[in-house]
């Protein structure tokens, strides 16, 4: 496959499984503390990566990859719990866009500043991709509890993305298993000793962990072409996958200014898969 196909297929896999992931996590914390829900789904991730790490043969990590995986959890445990707290707090829109645009700009800004380029369609793309995940995502003004902790959230997974995205190419599972090692460290201890590790729903802790270690595995495999700023931003329309979610499976349904978020959206893809 080329490196369009690549980043185009992997990104938005990685779009699709993220926003199936935190919808699945974001009913999760309805039914269980944040710290159980981190703690439970980051162990069962760490095992699913060391066994992908050994079935695939993937080679012994150089020192540095695995410290950028290590960042990377310290990272990701932030953003992590922090969105699912938000999104239990809600509404969920708000927390998701909010999260999004700051996880997807982050890494942009860096891949600027280490010296990428953007041509003007491109940039006109992201910059769609981020308008369109906001009107998909916006919500009246009242009940914005979790705004705070989406920002927080949106800055632990933008530094996520950035750590991950520095590891070499071929060495996917073994940085993230670091990354779950890390987080897996500091929620297991606060689970243990706060409301424990027994969860009430179980099924959607389990689909959350999967989904997310599968949408960390498609980002890791856009990022390693070397375009980060495209992985990112098209990783980052999750919040699309997640209002489709409660559009099927809440039954809720989308206002006029939404359907305009998820044409933009749609345009978005083109323009920024443009100079890959």
């Amino acid at each position: 496959m080329s490196d369009l196909g690549t980043v185009l297929a992997a990104g938005l896999g990685a779009a699709a499984a993220f926003g199936a992931g935190d919808f699945s996590g974001g009913l999760a914390t309805k039914r269980d503390p944040v710290v159980r829900v981190v703690a439970l789904a980051h162990l069962l991730s760490l095992a699913l990566f060391v066994v992908l790490a050994l079935v695939t043969g993937e080679a012994a990590p150089r020192p540095v990859d695995l410290a950028w995986g290590a960042l990377a959890g310290v990272g990701g445990v932030i953003g992590l719990a922090s969105l699912y707290r938000g999104l239990a707090l809600g509404p969920m829109g708000t927390v998701a866009a909010t999260s999004a645009v700051l996880a997807a700009a982050l890494p942009v800004l860096v891949s600027v500043l280490l010296g990428g380029s953007l041509g003007a369609g491109q940039l006109l793309g992201m910059i769609l991709a981020l308008a369109g995940v906001i009107l998909l995502s916006r919500v009246p003004a009242e009940g914005r509890g979790g705004l705070g902790l989406a920002v927080l959230a949106g800055l632990g997974f933008g530094a996520f993305f950035v750590f991950l995205g520095q590891t070499q190419a071929g060495s996917v599972f073994w940085p993230l298993v670091m990354a779950r090692l890390v987080s897996a460290g500091v929620m297991l201890p606060l689970a243990v000793g706060g409301p424990g590790l027994r969860p009430q729903s179980a099924r959607p802790i389990m689909l959350s962990s999967l989904l997310d270690a599968l949408g960390n595995v498609l980002f890791v495999v856009a990022a390693q072409t070397g375009r980060l700023a495209e992985a990112s931003v098209l990783s980052n329309v999750y919040p699309a996958f997640t209002v489709l979610l409660a559009l099927v499976l809440l039954r809720e349904r989308l206002r006029v200014d939404q359907w305009w978020g998820l044409a933009a959206t749609l345009l978005a893809v083109p323009l920024i898969a443009a100079r890959l």
